[in-house]
Protein backbone atom coordinates (compact mmCIF):
# COMPACT_ATOMS: atom_id res chain seq x y z
CA UNK A 1 0.00 0.00 0.00
CA UNK A 2 2.83 2.40 0.83
CA UNK A 3 4.44 1.59 -2.52
CA UNK A 4 1.19 2.40 -4.34
CA UNK A 5 0.82 5.71 -2.48
CA UNK A 6 4.44 6.57 -3.24
CA UNK A 7 4.01 5.77 -6.94
CA UNK A 8 0.79 7.81 -7.19
CA UNK A 9 2.45 10.73 -5.38
CA UNK A 10 5.32 10.59 -7.87
CA UNK A 11 2.92 10.44 -10.81
CA UNK A 12 1.07 13.48 -9.47
CA UNK A 13 4.35 15.37 -9.06
CA UNK A 14 5.37 14.58 -12.64
CA UNK A 15 1.98 15.03 -14.31
CA UNK A 16 0.27 17.92 -12.49
CA UNK A 17 2.64 20.74 -13.58
CA UNK A 18 1.43 20.37 -17.18
CA UNK A 19 -2.16 21.06 -16.21
CA UNK A 20 -1.01 24.24 -14.44
CA UNK A 21 1.31 25.35 -17.26
CA UNK A 22 0.84 27.87 -20.06
CA UNK A 23 -0.85 25.08 -22.04
CA UNK A 24 -3.21 24.23 -19.19
CA UNK A 25 -6.48 25.27 -20.86
CA UNK A 26 -5.85 23.19 -23.95
CA UNK A 27 -4.68 20.27 -21.81
CA UNK A 28 -7.63 20.48 -19.42
CA UNK A 29 -10.08 20.88 -22.29
CA UNK A 30 -8.77 17.86 -24.18
CA UNK A 31 -8.68 15.76 -21.03
CA UNK A 32 -12.25 16.76 -20.17
CA UNK A 33 -13.38 15.87 -23.70
CA UNK A 34 -11.73 12.46 -23.50
CA UNK A 35 -13.35 11.80 -20.10
CA UNK A 36 -16.81 12.91 -21.28
CA UNK A 37 -16.55 10.65 -24.32
CA UNK A 38 -15.54 7.74 -22.09
CA UNK A 39 -18.59 8.34 -19.88
CA UNK A 40 -20.76 8.46 -23.00
CA UNK A 41 -19.40 5.10 -24.18
CA UNK A 42 -20.21 3.60 -20.77
CA UNK A 43 -23.77 4.89 -21.16
CA UNK A 44 -23.95 3.25 -24.59
CA UNK A 45 -22.69 0.02 -23.02
CA UNK A 46 -25.66 0.13 -20.65
CA UNK A 47 -28.00 0.60 -23.63
CA UNK A 48 -26.34 -2.33 -25.41
CA UNK A 49 -26.91 -4.43 -22.29
CA UNK A 50 -30.64 -3.62 -22.29
CA UNK A 51 -30.76 -4.31 -26.02
CA UNK A 52 -29.52 -7.85 -25.31
CA UNK A 53 -32.63 -8.59 -23.25
CA UNK A 54 -35.12 -7.38 -25.85
CA UNK A 55 -33.27 -8.80 -28.86
CA UNK A 56 -32.79 -12.33 -27.51
CA UNK A 57 -36.34 -12.45 -26.17
CA UNK A 58 -37.53 -11.59 -29.68
CA UNK A 59 -35.45 -14.48 -31.01
CA UNK A 60 -36.88 -16.85 -28.40
CA UNK A 61 -40.44 -15.76 -29.21
CA UNK A 62 -39.81 -15.64 -32.98
CA UNK A 63 -41.11 -12.05 -33.10
CA UNK A 64 -39.84 -10.77 -36.49
CA UNK A 65 -41.15 -7.23 -36.09
CA UNK A 66 -39.33 -6.67 -32.80
CA UNK A 67 -36.26 -8.43 -34.21
CA UNK A 68 -36.16 -6.09 -37.26
CA UNK A 69 -36.63 -2.99 -35.09
CA UNK A 70 -33.86 -4.06 -32.72
CA UNK A 71 -31.47 -4.57 -35.65
CA UNK A 72 -32.07 -0.95 -36.69
CA UNK A 73 -31.74 0.25 -33.09
CA UNK A 74 -28.45 -1.62 -32.79
CA UNK A 75 -27.13 0.09 -35.95
CA UNK A 76 -27.92 3.51 -34.45
CA UNK A 77 -26.15 2.65 -31.20
CA UNK A 78 -23.20 1.21 -33.12
CA UNK A 79 -22.89 4.36 -35.24
CA UNK A 80 -22.72 6.54 -32.12
CA UNK A 81 -20.25 4.10 -30.54
CA UNK A 82 -17.94 4.19 -33.57
CA UNK A 83 -18.04 8.00 -33.79
CA UNK A 84 -17.25 8.37 -30.09
CA UNK A 85 -14.36 5.91 -30.25
CA UNK A 86 -12.84 7.59 -33.31
CA UNK A 87 -12.89 11.05 -31.76
CA UNK A 88 -11.79 9.78 -28.37
CA UNK A 89 -8.68 8.31 -29.99
CA UNK A 90 -8.08 11.49 -32.00
CA UNK A 91 -8.41 13.82 -29.00
CA UNK A 92 -6.39 11.45 -26.80
CA UNK A 93 -3.51 11.50 -29.30
CA UNK A 94 -3.77 15.29 -29.58
CA UNK A 95 -3.49 15.57 -25.80
CA UNK A 96 -0.56 13.13 -25.80
CA UNK A 97 1.55 15.13 -28.24
CA UNK A 98 0.85 18.47 -26.51
CA UNK A 99 1.65 17.01 -23.09
CA UNK A 100 4.76 15.27 -24.39
CA UNK A 101 5.95 18.48 -26.11
CA UNK A 102 5.59 20.39 -22.85
CA UNK A 103 7.44 17.70 -20.83
CA UNK A 104 10.22 17.48 -23.42
CA UNK A 105 10.68 21.26 -23.38
CA UNK A 106 10.71 21.25 -19.58
CA UNK A 107 13.20 18.41 -19.26
CA UNK A 108 15.51 19.83 -21.93
CA UNK A 109 15.41 23.15 -20.09
CA UNK A 110 16.29 21.56 -16.75
CA UNK A 111 18.94 19.29 -18.23
CA UNK A 112 20.68 21.90 -20.39
CA UNK A 113 20.25 24.83 -18.03
CA UNK A 114 23.47 26.57 -16.99
CA UNK A 115 25.71 23.48 -17.50
CA UNK A 116 23.44 21.38 -15.28
CA UNK A 117 23.90 18.36 -17.57
CA UNK A 118 27.64 18.50 -16.85
CA UNK A 119 27.14 18.75 -13.07
CA UNK A 120 24.78 15.76 -13.23
CA UNK A 121 27.58 13.74 -14.81
CA UNK A 122 30.08 14.91 -12.23
CA UNK A 123 27.75 13.81 -9.44
CA UNK A 124 27.59 10.32 -10.90
CA UNK A 125 23.80 10.54 -10.96
CA UNK A 126 21.48 7.59 -11.31
CA UNK A 127 19.84 9.10 -14.40
CA UNK A 128 21.69 7.00 -16.96
CA UNK A 129 21.01 7.69 -20.64
CA UNK A 130 19.17 11.03 -20.37
CA UNK A 131 18.43 10.74 -24.09
CA UNK A 132 16.14 7.80 -23.32
CA UNK A 133 14.47 9.61 -20.43
CA UNK A 134 13.62 12.57 -22.65
CA UNK A 135 12.87 10.79 -25.93
CA UNK A 136 11.28 7.48 -24.86
CA UNK A 137 10.17 7.68 -21.25
CA UNK A 138 8.20 10.91 -21.65
CA UNK A 139 6.28 9.36 -24.56
CA UNK A 140 5.56 6.20 -22.58
CA UNK A 141 4.61 8.12 -19.46
CA UNK A 142 2.06 10.29 -21.24
CA UNK A 143 0.57 7.45 -23.26
CA UNK A 144 0.39 4.94 -20.42
CA UNK A 145 -0.83 7.46 -17.84
CA UNK A 146 -3.74 8.40 -20.07
CA UNK A 147 -4.45 4.78 -21.00
CA UNK A 148 -4.45 3.59 -17.39
CA UNK A 149 -6.21 6.67 -16.03
CA UNK A 150 -9.05 6.56 -18.57
CA UNK A 151 -9.23 2.77 -18.21
CA UNK A 152 -9.55 3.03 -14.45
CA UNK A 153 -12.23 5.72 -14.75
CA UNK A 154 -14.14 3.58 -17.23
CA UNK A 155 -13.91 0.58 -14.92
CA UNK A 156 -15.21 2.54 -11.92
CA UNK A 157 -18.13 4.09 -13.83
CA UNK A 158 -18.96 0.79 -15.54
CA UNK A 159 -18.87 -0.98 -12.21
CA UNK A 160 -21.20 1.58 -10.63
CA UNK A 161 -23.61 1.35 -13.58
CA UNK A 162 -23.78 -2.40 -13.91
CA UNK A 163 -23.71 -3.36 -10.22
CA UNK A 164 -27.20 -1.85 -9.97
CA UNK A 165 -28.36 -3.76 -13.05
CA UNK A 166 -26.75 -7.01 -11.91
CA UNK A 167 -28.19 -6.65 -8.41
CA UNK A 168 -31.68 -6.30 -9.87
CA UNK A 169 -31.18 -9.29 -12.16
CA UNK A 170 -30.03 -11.33 -9.16
CA UNK A 171 -33.43 -10.69 -7.56
CA UNK A 172 -35.29 -11.56 -10.76
CA UNK A 173 -33.39 -14.84 -11.17
CA UNK A 174 -32.39 -16.09 -7.69
CA UNK A 175 -29.71 -18.68 -7.23
CA UNK A 176 -31.32 -22.05 -7.99
CA UNK A 177 -29.60 -25.18 -6.70
CA UNK A 178 -30.95 -28.72 -6.35
CA UNK A 179 -34.46 -27.59 -7.17
CA UNK A 180 -34.55 -24.85 -4.56
CA UNK A 181 -34.21 -21.06 -4.68
CA UNK A 182 -31.52 -19.77 -2.33
CA UNK A 183 -32.08 -16.19 -1.22
CA UNK A 184 -28.71 -14.45 -1.47
CA UNK A 185 -29.32 -10.77 -2.30
CA UNK A 186 -27.13 -9.69 -5.22
CA UNK A 187 -25.44 -13.07 -5.50
CA UNK A 188 -24.31 -12.34 -9.06
CA UNK A 189 -22.49 -9.22 -7.81
CA UNK A 190 -20.81 -11.17 -5.02
CA UNK A 191 -19.84 -13.92 -7.47
CA UNK A 192 -18.19 -11.38 -9.77
CA UNK A 193 -16.44 -9.74 -6.80
CA UNK A 194 -15.03 -13.01 -5.45
CA UNK A 195 -13.95 -14.15 -8.92
CA UNK A 196 -12.18 -10.86 -9.72
CA UNK A 197 -10.57 -10.51 -6.28
CA UNK A 198 -9.11 -14.01 -6.44
CA UNK A 199 -7.81 -13.33 -9.95
CA UNK A 200 -6.31 -9.97 -8.93
CA UNK A 201 -4.41 -11.41 -5.97
CA UNK A 202 -2.99 -14.29 -7.97
CA UNK A 203 -2.06 -11.99 -10.88
CA UNK A 204 -0.12 -9.69 -8.56
CA UNK A 205 1.73 -12.58 -6.92
CA UNK A 206 2.69 -14.03 -10.31
CA UNK A 207 3.50 -10.78 -12.11
CA UNK A 208 5.10 -8.66 -9.37
CA UNK A 209 8.71 -9.35 -10.53
CA UNK A 210 7.90 -7.79 -13.92
CA UNK A 211 8.20 -4.27 -12.46
CA UNK A 212 11.92 -4.63 -11.69
CA UNK A 213 12.54 -6.72 -14.81
CA UNK A 214 11.03 -4.02 -17.06
CA UNK A 215 13.05 -1.32 -15.30
CA UNK A 216 16.28 -3.23 -15.93
CA UNK A 217 15.29 -4.05 -19.51
CA UNK A 218 14.90 -0.37 -20.39
CA UNK A 219 18.28 0.40 -18.84
CA UNK A 220 20.04 -2.48 -20.64
CA UNK A 221 18.42 -1.54 -23.98
CA UNK A 222 19.46 2.11 -23.59
CA UNK A 223 22.99 1.16 -22.59
CA UNK A 224 23.36 -1.15 -25.59
CA UNK A 225 22.01 1.53 -27.95
CA UNK A 226 24.33 4.16 -26.45
CA UNK A 227 27.38 1.95 -27.00
CA UNK A 228 26.34 1.26 -30.59
CA UNK A 229 26.25 5.02 -31.16
CA UNK A 230 29.68 5.38 -29.52
CA UNK A 231 31.08 2.74 -31.87
CA UNK A 232 29.66 4.53 -34.87
CA UNK A 233 31.03 7.90 -33.76
CA UNK A 234 34.52 6.48 -33.20
CA UNK A 235 34.64 4.31 -36.31
CA UNK A 236 37.95 5.75 -37.54
CA UNK A 237 39.86 5.15 -34.29
CA UNK A 238 38.44 1.62 -34.02
CA UNK A 239 39.43 0.85 -37.61
CA UNK A 240 42.95 2.26 -37.16
CA UNK A 241 43.49 0.15 -34.05
CA UNK A 242 41.94 -2.94 -35.61
CA UNK A 243 39.56 -2.94 -32.66
CA UNK A 244 36.60 -4.56 -34.41
CA UNK A 245 36.92 -7.95 -32.60
CA UNK A 246 37.22 -6.24 -29.21
CA UNK A 247 34.35 -3.91 -30.04
CA UNK A 248 32.18 -6.80 -31.21
CA UNK A 249 32.91 -8.71 -28.01
CA UNK A 250 32.15 -5.67 -25.86
CA UNK A 251 28.87 -4.97 -27.66
CA UNK A 252 27.81 -8.61 -27.52
CA UNK A 253 28.55 -8.63 -23.79
CA UNK A 254 26.21 -5.68 -23.31
CA UNK A 255 23.63 -7.27 -25.58
CA UNK A 256 23.96 -10.37 -23.41
CA UNK A 257 22.45 -8.38 -20.54
CA UNK A 258 19.53 -7.46 -22.82
CA UNK A 259 19.00 -11.10 -23.79
CA UNK A 260 19.40 -12.46 -20.26
CA UNK A 261 16.91 -10.02 -18.76
CA UNK A 262 14.52 -10.56 -21.68
CA UNK A 263 14.56 -14.31 -21.05
CA UNK A 264 13.61 -13.61 -17.45
CA UNK A 265 10.76 -11.41 -18.67
CA UNK A 266 9.68 -14.18 -21.04
CA UNK A 267 9.55 -16.76 -18.25
CA UNK A 268 7.59 -14.49 -15.95
CA UNK A 269 5.29 -13.33 -18.75
CA UNK A 270 4.61 -16.95 -19.75
CA UNK A 271 3.39 -17.71 -16.24
CA UNK A 272 1.34 -14.53 -16.09
CA UNK A 273 -0.20 -15.10 -19.53
CA UNK A 274 -1.04 -18.71 -18.69
CA UNK A 275 -2.99 -17.53 -15.67
CA UNK A 276 -4.67 -14.49 -17.23
CA UNK A 277 -5.67 -16.45 -20.36
CA UNK A 278 -7.18 -19.16 -18.16
CA UNK A 279 -8.92 -16.51 -16.09
CA UNK A 280 -10.33 -14.77 -19.19
CA UNK A 281 -11.63 -17.97 -20.76
CA UNK A 282 -13.22 -19.13 -17.53
CA UNK A 283 -14.87 -15.70 -17.21
CA UNK A 284 -16.78 -16.35 -20.46
CA UNK A 285 -18.73 -19.31 -19.04
CA UNK A 286 -18.74 -18.41 -15.34
CA UNK A 287 -21.86 -16.16 -15.46
CA UNK A 288 -23.76 -18.80 -17.45
CA UNK A 289 -22.87 -21.38 -14.82
CA UNK A 290 -24.39 -19.10 -12.17
CA UNK A 291 -27.54 -18.12 -14.08
CA UNK A 292 -28.24 -21.33 -16.07
CA UNK A 293 -30.07 -23.19 -13.21
CA UNK A 294 -32.57 -20.32 -12.98
CA UNK A 295 -33.03 -20.33 -16.78
CA UNK A 296 -33.67 -24.05 -16.94
CA UNK A 297 -36.10 -23.69 -14.02
CA UNK A 298 -38.04 -21.13 -16.16
CA UNK A 299 -37.25 -18.33 -13.73
CA UNK A 300 -35.82 -16.16 -16.50
CA UNK A 301 -36.09 -15.87 -20.30
CA UNK A 302 -33.26 -16.16 -22.82
CA UNK A 303 -33.06 -12.38 -23.11
CA UNK A 304 -32.73 -12.01 -19.36
CA UNK A 305 -30.04 -14.68 -19.34
CA UNK A 306 -28.04 -12.90 -22.08
CA UNK A 307 -28.49 -9.53 -20.37
CA UNK A 308 -27.30 -11.07 -17.11
CA UNK A 309 -24.24 -12.60 -18.77
CA UNK A 310 -23.42 -9.26 -20.42
CA UNK A 311 -23.87 -7.31 -17.17
CA UNK A 312 -21.86 -9.87 -15.24
CA UNK A 313 -19.10 -9.61 -17.85
CA UNK A 314 -19.07 -5.82 -17.53
CA UNK A 315 -18.84 -5.97 -13.73
CA UNK A 316 -16.21 -8.70 -13.83
CA UNK A 317 -14.16 -6.78 -16.44
CA UNK A 318 -14.32 -3.65 -14.28
CA UNK A 319 -13.21 -5.53 -11.20
CA UNK A 320 -10.50 -7.23 -13.26
CA UNK A 321 -8.96 -3.99 -14.52
CA UNK A 322 -5.81 -4.66 -12.51
CA UNK A 323 -5.44 -8.09 -14.14
CA UNK A 324 -5.88 -7.01 -17.74
CA UNK A 325 -3.63 -3.96 -17.32
CA UNK A 326 -0.97 -5.64 -15.20
CA UNK A 327 1.80 -5.70 -17.82
CA UNK A 328 1.13 -2.08 -18.74
CA UNK A 329 1.14 -1.19 -15.05
CA UNK A 330 4.50 -2.91 -14.59
CA UNK A 331 6.02 -1.01 -17.53
CA UNK A 332 4.41 2.24 -16.36
CA UNK A 333 5.87 1.89 -12.85
CA UNK A 334 9.36 1.47 -14.29
CA UNK A 335 8.88 4.54 -16.51
CA UNK A 336 7.66 6.57 -13.52
CA UNK A 337 10.71 5.46 -11.52
CA UNK A 338 13.05 6.48 -14.34
CA UNK A 339 11.48 9.91 -14.79
CA UNK A 340 11.49 10.41 -11.02
CA UNK A 341 15.21 9.58 -10.95
CA UNK A 342 15.85 11.99 -13.82
CA UNK A 343 13.97 14.82 -12.09
CA UNK A 344 15.84 14.14 -8.85
CA UNK A 345 19.12 14.25 -10.75
CA UNK A 346 18.19 17.58 -12.35
CA UNK A 347 17.34 18.97 -8.92
CA UNK A 348 20.60 17.56 -7.52
CA UNK A 349 22.63 19.36 -10.19
CA UNK A 350 20.79 22.61 -9.53
CA UNK A 351 21.23 22.21 -5.77
CA UNK A 352 24.98 21.70 -6.19
CA UNK A 353 25.25 25.03 -8.00
CA UNK A 354 23.49 26.78 -5.09
CA UNK A 355 25.72 25.42 -2.34
CA UNK A 356 28.04 27.80 -0.48
CA UNK A 357 30.95 25.37 -0.09
CA UNK A 358 31.82 25.30 -3.80
CA UNK A 359 33.75 27.44 -6.24
CA UNK A 360 31.72 30.51 -7.14
CA UNK A 361 32.16 32.65 -10.22
CA UNK A 362 31.29 36.23 -9.29
CA UNK A 363 30.99 39.39 -11.39
CA UNK A 364 33.48 42.08 -10.51
CA UNK A 365 34.64 45.47 -11.65
CA UNK A 366 37.88 45.99 -13.54
CA UNK A 367 39.30 44.13 -16.52
CA UNK A 368 41.04 41.16 -14.88
CA UNK A 369 40.01 37.65 -13.88
CA UNK A 370 41.05 37.20 -10.24
CA UNK A 371 41.46 33.88 -8.41
CA UNK A 372 40.93 34.45 -4.69
CA UNK A 373 41.77 31.72 -2.18
CA UNK A 374 40.89 29.17 -4.85
CA UNK A 375 41.10 25.46 -4.05
CA UNK A 376 40.11 23.08 -6.84
CA UNK A 377 39.36 19.53 -5.73
CA UNK A 378 38.24 16.30 -7.31
CA UNK A 379 34.57 15.25 -6.80
CA UNK A 380 35.65 13.08 -3.85
CA UNK A 381 37.18 16.13 -2.13
CA UNK A 382 40.84 15.28 -2.84
CA UNK A 383 42.83 18.55 -3.34
CA UNK A 384 44.02 19.16 -6.89
CA UNK A 385 45.40 22.70 -7.14
CA UNK A 386 45.37 26.08 -5.42
CA UNK A 387 45.64 29.67 -6.59
CA UNK A 388 45.42 32.76 -4.43
CA UNK A 389 45.87 36.38 -5.36
CA UNK A 390 46.39 35.35 -8.99
CA UNK A 391 45.11 37.50 -11.86
CA UNK A 392 44.74 37.03 -15.59
CA UNK A 393 45.40 40.55 -16.78
CA UNK A 394 43.49 42.28 -19.53
CA UNK A 395 44.94 42.12 -23.04
CA UNK A 396 47.79 39.88 -21.92
CA UNK A 397 48.64 36.52 -23.47
CA UNK A 398 49.37 33.90 -20.78
CA UNK A 399 50.73 30.37 -21.24
CA UNK A 400 49.85 27.78 -18.57
CA UNK A 401 52.15 24.76 -18.30
CA UNK A 402 52.66 21.92 -15.87
CA UNK A 403 52.80 18.13 -15.66
CA UNK A 404 49.94 16.00 -16.98
CA UNK A 405 47.27 15.45 -14.36
CA UNK A 406 48.11 18.67 -12.49
CA UNK A 407 44.63 20.09 -13.19
CA UNK A 408 45.24 22.64 -15.95
CA UNK A 409 42.05 21.80 -17.84
CA UNK A 410 40.11 21.57 -14.58
CA UNK A 411 41.31 25.09 -13.72
CA UNK A 412 39.82 26.29 -17.01
CA UNK A 413 36.55 24.55 -16.14
CA UNK A 414 36.51 26.29 -12.76
CA UNK A 415 37.03 29.67 -14.44
CA UNK A 416 34.20 28.87 -16.86
CA UNK A 417 31.95 28.14 -13.87
CA UNK A 418 31.19 24.50 -14.66
CA UNK A 419 33.51 22.85 -12.10
CA UNK A 420 32.00 23.38 -8.64
CA UNK A 421 34.19 21.16 -6.49
CA UNK A 422 36.42 23.12 -4.16
CA UNK A 423 36.17 26.53 -2.55
CA UNK A 424 37.04 30.15 -3.18
CA UNK A 425 35.95 32.53 -5.87
CA UNK A 426 36.72 33.39 -9.46
CA UNK A 427 36.13 37.10 -10.05
CA UNK A 428 35.21 37.75 -13.69
CA UNK A 429 34.59 41.22 -15.14
CA UNK A 430 30.88 41.96 -15.33
CA UNK A 431 29.41 41.29 -18.78
CA UNK A 432 32.71 39.86 -20.00
CA UNK A 433 32.54 37.27 -22.79
CA UNK A 434 34.61 34.10 -22.33
CA UNK A 435 35.23 31.38 -24.90
CA UNK A 436 36.79 28.01 -24.11
CA UNK A 437 38.31 26.04 -26.99
CA UNK A 438 39.14 22.42 -26.00
CA UNK A 439 41.50 20.11 -27.82
CA UNK A 440 38.57 18.53 -29.68
CA UNK A 441 35.96 21.20 -30.48
CA UNK A 442 32.28 20.32 -30.57
CA UNK A 443 30.78 20.64 -34.04
CA UNK A 444 27.01 20.06 -34.12
CA UNK A 445 25.52 17.92 -36.88
CA UNK A 446 24.08 20.23 -39.51
CA UNK A 447 25.35 22.75 -42.02
CA UNK A 448 28.99 23.83 -41.91
CA UNK A 449 27.82 27.42 -41.44
CA UNK A 450 25.95 26.40 -38.25
CA UNK A 451 28.93 24.38 -37.01
CA UNK A 452 31.38 27.27 -37.40
CA UNK A 453 29.23 29.95 -35.77
CA UNK A 454 28.14 27.71 -32.84
CA UNK A 455 26.94 28.56 -30.20
CA UNK A 456 25.65 31.59 -32.07
CA UNK A 457 22.81 31.65 -34.58
CA UNK A 458 23.56 31.39 -38.28
CA UNK A 459 21.82 34.71 -38.94
CA UNK A 460 24.37 36.52 -36.73
CA UNK A 461 27.16 35.99 -39.27
CA UNK A 462 26.75 36.40 -43.02
CA UNK A 463 28.21 33.78 -45.32
CA UNK A 464 30.86 36.16 -46.68
CA UNK A 465 32.29 36.76 -43.21
CA UNK A 466 32.35 33.02 -42.45
CA UNK A 467 34.14 32.26 -45.74
CA UNK A 468 36.67 34.96 -44.91
CA UNK A 469 37.62 33.45 -41.55
CA UNK A 470 37.74 29.91 -42.99
CA UNK A 471 40.24 31.09 -45.56
CA UNK A 472 42.19 32.96 -42.89
CA UNK A 473 42.60 29.83 -40.70
CA UNK A 474 43.82 27.74 -43.63
CA UNK A 475 40.59 26.04 -44.73
CA UNK A 476 39.79 27.70 -48.09
CA UNK A 477 38.57 24.34 -49.45
CA UNK A 478 35.64 24.48 -47.02
CA UNK A 479 34.55 28.01 -47.89
CA UNK A 480 32.31 26.76 -50.71
CA UNK A 481 30.62 24.10 -48.50
CA UNK A 482 28.87 26.31 -45.96
CA UNK A 483 25.42 24.97 -46.87
CA UNK A 484 26.47 21.32 -46.78
CA UNK A 485 25.10 19.27 -43.88
CA UNK A 486 27.26 16.54 -42.36
CA UNK A 487 28.64 15.02 -39.17
CA UNK A 488 31.67 17.33 -39.19
CA UNK A 489 33.42 15.73 -36.22
CA UNK A 490 33.68 12.59 -38.36
CA UNK A 491 34.24 14.27 -41.72
CA UNK A 492 37.20 16.43 -40.72
CA UNK A 493 40.59 15.58 -39.26
CA UNK A 494 41.33 16.77 -35.72
CA UNK A 495 43.69 19.41 -37.12
CA UNK A 496 40.93 20.74 -39.40
CA UNK A 497 38.51 20.74 -36.46
CA UNK A 498 40.98 22.77 -34.43
CA UNK A 499 41.27 25.28 -37.26
CA UNK A 500 37.47 25.55 -37.23
CA UNK A 501 37.67 26.24 -33.49
CA UNK A 502 39.99 29.19 -34.12
CA UNK A 503 37.64 30.40 -36.88
CA UNK A 504 34.83 30.30 -34.33
CA UNK A 505 36.86 32.50 -31.97
CA UNK A 506 37.60 34.98 -34.76
CA UNK A 507 33.88 35.31 -35.45
CA UNK A 508 32.74 35.73 -31.84
CA UNK A 509 35.66 37.95 -30.75
CA UNK A 510 35.49 37.10 -27.00
CA UNK A 511 37.06 39.32 -24.37
CA UNK A 512 38.83 36.27 -22.87
CA UNK A 513 39.90 33.32 -25.03
CA UNK A 514 41.03 30.10 -23.33
CA UNK A 515 42.88 27.60 -25.54
CA UNK A 516 43.15 24.16 -23.92
CA UNK A 517 45.73 22.57 -26.25
CA UNK A 518 43.44 23.84 -28.98
CA UNK A 519 46.21 23.70 -31.61
CA UNK A 520 48.07 20.61 -30.36
CA UNK A 521 47.19 18.51 -33.44
CA UNK A 522 48.77 20.98 -35.84
CA UNK A 523 52.41 21.10 -36.83
CA UNK A 524 54.50 23.87 -35.27
CA UNK A 525 54.53 26.22 -38.31
CA UNK A 526 50.71 25.94 -38.64
CA UNK A 527 50.29 26.48 -34.91
CA UNK A 528 52.54 29.55 -35.06
CA UNK A 529 50.56 30.95 -38.01
CA UNK A 530 47.29 30.60 -36.08
CA UNK A 531 48.70 32.34 -32.99
CA UNK A 532 49.93 35.19 -35.17
CA UNK A 533 46.45 35.35 -36.73
CA UNK A 534 44.83 35.58 -33.29
CA UNK A 535 47.18 38.39 -32.29
CA UNK A 536 46.40 40.24 -35.53
CA UNK A 537 42.61 39.74 -35.66
CA UNK A 538 41.87 39.85 -31.91
CA UNK A 539 44.19 42.54 -30.57
CA UNK A 540 41.90 43.34 -27.65
CA UNK A 541 41.37 39.75 -26.53
CA UNK A 542 43.05 38.27 -23.45
CA UNK A 543 44.44 34.87 -24.50
CA UNK A 544 45.16 32.10 -21.99
CA UNK A 545 46.69 28.91 -23.40
CA UNK A 546 47.48 25.44 -22.11
CA UNK A 547 50.30 23.84 -24.04
CA UNK A 548 53.42 21.73 -23.78
CA UNK A 549 55.49 22.97 -26.73
CA UNK A 550 58.32 25.33 -25.88
CA UNK A 551 57.65 27.18 -29.15
CA UNK A 552 54.43 28.57 -27.67
CA UNK A 553 56.36 30.79 -25.27
CA UNK A 554 57.18 33.18 -28.13
CA UNK A 555 53.50 33.99 -28.56
CA UNK A 556 52.76 34.71 -24.91
CA UNK A 557 53.88 37.56 -22.71
CA UNK A 558 53.53 35.61 -19.49
CA UNK A 559 54.33 32.03 -18.54
CA UNK A 560 52.76 30.42 -15.47
CA UNK A 561 53.12 26.85 -14.31
CA UNK A 562 51.65 24.41 -11.84
CA UNK A 563 54.21 23.19 -9.32
CA UNK A 564 53.67 20.51 -6.71
CA UNK A 565 53.13 21.76 -3.19
CA UNK A 566 52.56 18.82 -0.86
CA UNK A 567 49.40 16.95 -1.85
CA UNK A 568 48.38 19.52 -4.46
CA UNK A 569 49.68 21.81 -7.20
CA UNK A 570 50.03 25.57 -6.95
CA UNK A 571 49.74 28.09 -9.78
CA UNK A 572 52.82 30.35 -9.97
CA UNK A 573 54.60 32.54 -12.47
CA UNK A 574 57.34 30.46 -14.05
CA UNK A 575 60.04 32.95 -13.08
CA UNK A 576 59.02 32.65 -9.43
CA UNK A 577 58.75 28.89 -9.66
CA UNK A 578 62.23 28.61 -11.17
CA UNK A 579 63.70 30.87 -8.51
CA UNK A 580 62.11 28.86 -5.71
Amino acid sequence: MNNIRSTLATVWRIASPYFSSDDKWAGRGLLAAVVVIELATVFLTVLFNRWNNVFYNALQERDQAVFTYQIGYFCVLAAFWIGLKVYQLYLNQWLQIRWRRWMTTRYLGGWLHDANHYRMQLLGDAADNPDQRIADDTQRFVEQTLTLGIGLLSSVVTLASFVVILWGLSNQAPLHLFGNDIGIPGYLVWGALVYATLGTVLTHLIGRPLVDLNFRQQRFEADFRFNLVRTRENAEQIALLGGEPAERTRLLDRFGFVVGNWLSIMQRTKKLTAFTATYSQAAVIFPYVLIAPAYFANKIQLGGMMQTASAFSSVQDSLSFFITAYRTLAEWQSVVARLDGFENSIRGGDALAQRQDIIHVKPAGGDTIDLDDLLVTLPDGKPLLTADGFSLRDNERTLVTGPSGAGKSTLFRAVAGIWPFGRGAVQVPANASLMMLPQRPYLPIGSLHDAVVYPGEAAQFDAGRVREVLTAVGLPQLAARLGEEAHWNRMLSLGEQQRLGIARALLHRPQFLFLDEATASLDEPSEAALYRLIAEKLPGTTVVSIGHRATLEAFHQRNVTLVRDGDRFTLRDKVEATAS
